[in-house]
């Protein structure tokens, strides 16, 4: 069995904790023992305690890379997709990926899963166990895993299983044996939704299993390609679908395993905050006066909260939001109304943080991790200044290298080639100073 990790979203509905680079699964809120973990990191190592040996391909964007990198390590095996296009042409790319780059059998059981569920520590070790069973993962046809309701939602898709609601023997959580379904809506109205509940319907987890070379038949039925590298050069002019809407809806094969245990959506900040072991993380008081507020403060300066009830506010370099909490679910349109650039990142080399934008001037603060370095690079219309802050390094100017220590002050001007090398983990304090300064303008170098 193969694995693959779909990790998606804009970033939105998790403002301003979340942006384009760092979409929701990427924050981390949920407490270890050395800290705190994000979404995509508890997922990861679930998968691996329920399994070792598994094999595990992330299917991402561009711009997510460097943090998967930064949050599951180098080793992570990453199918990347070119340009946004949706759920279905990201599982038809990593799935012909898996073919044609890794030489999977076609014959191999795929099973798909977001990287943002949010589930107990055994749930994966059911699932594995269930799609393991014999004949459960059809030759032809999709398995779905279904999810017991607990409210009417249009949010969710639902799955009507033969026979309706029934009891059955169980592993941990998972229904034993599967059921065929009948048919399968995708988000309907709530007034629907309860009316499906009241069928027996089961919420879509979102989470699927079918074998490989079924999937590339049903890809190739939607999808004029030929193989991945010709998949993969036109895949900006493919039609954005979900893989609900393009392939499940219409699958006449489908089957149904049932999940009885705990299961949510963290989508929004009233639920994200349910997922919160307590209600504060980073700098903030919360008064005896308050009543169900949660904080979560990206920021190193303190949050006072006083008389508040069921609000939700989070702080980053991005932003502050002060919401009611059932309201938070709406943020998405006014957050598309916000125009700036990505203030805050994790890059597989590290992590930067802006602290100050002037008209003519940026201020960041940049961490790199042991042994890696930034591009060796150059800045046509912007001179730039470093300052150590900690660790140790190296810094290579105009191909002139010299070690760099606490205090270390270097400067760059517009055009000369540099670079900084860490050779413990190592911070400083990055001034970009210009009239034009722009992401774009960056032109990179090999370094010899």
């Amino acid at each position: 069995m193969k694995i693959i990790l779909l990790s998606g979203g804009s970033g939105k509905r998790l403002w301003p904790l979340s942006n384009d680079v760092r979409s929701k699964q990427f924050i981390k809120i949920f407490k270890t023992e050395d800290g705190y973990e994000s979404m995509a990191q508890r997922v990861y190592r679930q998968i691996r305690s329920a399994c070792q040996d598994i094999s595990v391909t992330v299917a991402t964007s561009k711009p997510q890379v460097s943090t998967i990198i930064n949050q599951l390590g180098d080793k992570v095996d990453i199918c990347v997709e070119p340009a946004r296009r949706d759920t279905f042409p990201a599982i038809t790319l990593a799935c012909q990926y898996l073919k044609d780059v890794e030489s999977v059998s076609g014959d191999e059981t795929i099973l798909v899963c977001p990287v943002d569920s949010y589930v107990e520590d055994d749930f994966f070790s059911s699932i594995i166990k269930a799609a393991e069973e014999e004949d459960s993962v059809p030759d032809k046809g999709i398995l779905l895993l279904g999810v017991e309701p607990t409210y009417p939602s249009s949010k969710y898709g639902y799955i009507i299983p033969e026979g309706g609601k029934h009891e059955s023997e169980s592993v941990g959580n998972v229904c034993k044996g599967y059921s065929r379904a009948i048919s399968y809506v995708e988000k309907p109205s709530e007034e629907d939704a309860a009316l499906l509940i009241g069928k027996g319907a089961l919420w879509s987890s979102g989470i699927f299993a079918f074998k490989l070379d079924y999937m590339l038949e049903r890809a190739h039925e939607l999808i004029d390609y030929k193989d991945y590298d010709d998949l993969y050069s036109r895949y900006g002019e493919l039609r954005k679908i979900s893989f609900d809407y393009a392939v499940i809806e219409n699958e006449t094969s489908l089957r149904v395993v049932r999940y009885k245990g705990p299961w949510t959506d963290l989508g929004t900040w009233n639920t994200m905050s349910d997922a919160m072991e307590a209600p504060v993380i980073g700098k903030a008081i919360i008064s005896d006066s308050c009543q169900n507020v949660h904080v979560l403060n990206d920021m190193d300066v303190p949050v006072l909260c006083m008389g508040l009830k069921d609000v939700i506010i989070t702080t980053s370099p991005e932003g502050i939001l002060v919401s009611d909490k059932e309201q938070s679910s709406k943020i998405k349109p006014y957050v598309d109304r916000i125009r700036q650039q990505v203030r805050f990142a994790q890059k597989s080399w590290g992590e930067f943080r802006v602290l100050d934008v002037s008209d003519e001037g940026l201020t960041i603060k940049v961490t790199l991790k042991p042994g890696h370095r930034m591009n060796y690079h150059s800045h046509q219309y912007r001179d730039e200044v470093w300052t150590v802050i900690s660790g140790s390094g190296r810094t290579i100017v105009d191909g002139m290298e010299q070690p760099i220590t606490p205090g270390d002050v270097i400067t760059m001007q517009a055009g000369c080639k540099h670079t900084v090398i860490a050779d413990t983990e190592l911070t400083l304090i990055e001034v970009q100073l210009g009239k034009n300064i722009s992401v774009s303008d960056k032109k990179k170098y090999d370094l010899e």
